[in-house]
């Protein structure tokens, strides 16, 4: 059984970010195409994210950027757009350097055919040729488009790890969402991944959706269990209507209580730990010898835009709609619409429209925070020879504010280092406020949802 103290959890899970990365709340300023491309001249390893944003109809779920379309000529408009955008890139970009992760996130990937799928993949061959030995090649996949021949194109490009969106199983939770996907299809996707020997799969789940109960949702693991998959990914729906249209259109009423979502989650970690899975940071699931564990055991365990990795000391670069990038110094964002993404693209200029350049007191609180948020614990000793501060003097409120945690037995600092026990990394989102000094400019805003 597990080790999680639930009456605790409940107590602390109340104000958080919902996704947190660094900066949480930052306000994004100018930042000139200058400022970029000094950023893009570095030798360190790249890690590439390339959005497709299309899907054919909404999940109301869903919180990602997707352009909603059944029309085949947007998606052959978005590919030549896409191909001009890496010519634009690889004007700054020094495409010789070593690639180490390439993901493909949506929309739906494979809402493109597998013809068009092979030409992006062609595209990005063309400009990057130089990708490490064990580079992790990556996909999420819709399981109701997909194909045998997506499959085939996939693992023509080496393709080594595909994650899975499955959400629920319960039909009247999928009709409630409009995702009707049943388990049969899925576990066709899942045997056509198997059969091309991608032996790192991941399945997505959602807790929190209207009509979902402690039932239902048992039944929903005990179908996840024969897919057997690798890693699982299970996420606290965040019902956030006025930043999300799609929203809209759930019954409030039919959401579960946060008692039953506590019930469901505490479910959700026995049922894993008793069928052989360790759980990973605050809602991933691994086989013991999966890397993504193995990395947290040693403390190398890192976090990005695109959640976990094992493939830490890249610089983060996103094609497409929406994309975000990650520097040693910059965060930047393409537009978010197509109009102004084609435009800027028509104009020879990187597709980017807003940014912010990190300052050493933003290196100094993202290197905290993103430590602590990725390995639960948090090295003071290396902390002071990497930066040559005393940490304790430098953050000495900030400890103050974590008095409560360490009271309750979530948190302890020994004299070389900060370390989160197992309830704790359920709320490492909350732990972490202290050290961002933007929480506080935007706590105000309607922009955060329950941990749980």
């Amino acid at each position: 059984m597990s080790s999680i103290d639930f009456k605790k959890l409940s107590r602390f899970s109340r104000h958080a970010p919902r996704y947190t990365s660094y900066p949480t709340a930052v306000e994004f300023k100018d930042l000139s195409p200058e400022d970029i491309i000094d950023e893009l001249k570095s030798d360190k390893p790249l890690s590439l994210y390339f959005h497709l944003p299309f899907c054919k109809s909404a999940c109301y779920f869903c919180g990602c950027n997707v352009v909603y379309t059944s029309k085949a000529d947007k998606r052959r408009r978005y590919i030549d757009y896409l191909k001009r955008e890496l010519d634009i890139w690889a004007k700054y970009l020094d495409t010789n350097r070593m690639v180490r992760q390439l993901h493909f996130g949506g929309g739906t990937p494979t809402f493109f055919t597998p013809e068009e799928l092979e030409e992006i993949y062609e595209l990005i061959y063309f400009h990057f040729k130089n990708f490490e030995e064990d580079a992790e090649i990556s996909v999420e996949i819709d399981p109701r488009f997909f194909s045998q021949e997506h499959m085939d194109v996939m693992k023509k490009y080496g393709v080594n790890r595909i994650s899975f969106g499955v959400q629920d199983f319960n039909e009247e939770t999928q009709k409630a969402v409009n995702r009707i996907q049943p388990f049969d299809l899925t576990k066709e996707a899942v045997d056509i991944a198997r059969a091309a020997g991608i032996d790192s799969i991941n399945i997505d789940l959602i807790y929190g959706l209207p009509f979902q109960t402690l039932e239902t949702f048992k039944k929903t693991l005990e179908l996840v269990k024969e897919l057997n998959p690798d890693r699982l990914a299970v996420f606290n729906y965040a019902h956030v209507p006025w930043l999300k249209k799609g929203m809209r259109k759930i019954d409030e009423t039919t959401l579960p209580t946060p008692e039953e979502k506590l019930k469901i989650f505490k479910y959700v970690i026995d049922f894993f730990e008793s069928n052989g899975y360790k759980m990973v940071g605050m809602d991933h699931f691994a086989k013991p010898d999966d890397e993504l564990f193995k990395a947290i055991e040693k403390g190398e365990l890192h976090r990005n835009f695109q959640g976990y990795t094992t493939k830490g000391g890249a610089d983060l670069i996103g094609f497409g709609l929406t994309s975000i990038s990650e520097t040693k110094r910059a965060y930047f964002q393409n537009y978010k619409d197509l109009k102004s993404y084609e435009k800027a693209i028509d104009e020879g200029r990187l597709p980017v429209f807003r940014g912010v350049k990190l300052n050493e007191e933003d290196l100094i609180r993202k290197y905290v925070i993103m430590e602590m948020m990725a390995n639960f614990s948090f090295d003071i000793e290396r902390f002071e020879k990497t930066f040559g501060i005393d940490f304790r003097k430098k953050f000495e409120s900030e400890l103050k504010e974590l008095e409560e945690f360490i009271k309750e037995g979530l948190v302890e600092i020994t004299p070389k280092k900060i370390l989160v026990n197992k309830t704790g990394s359920l709320l490492i989102r909350n732990i972490v406020l202290p050290f961002d000094e933007y929480f506080k400019k935007m706590a105000n805003q309607k922009v955060f949802s329950k941990s749980i």
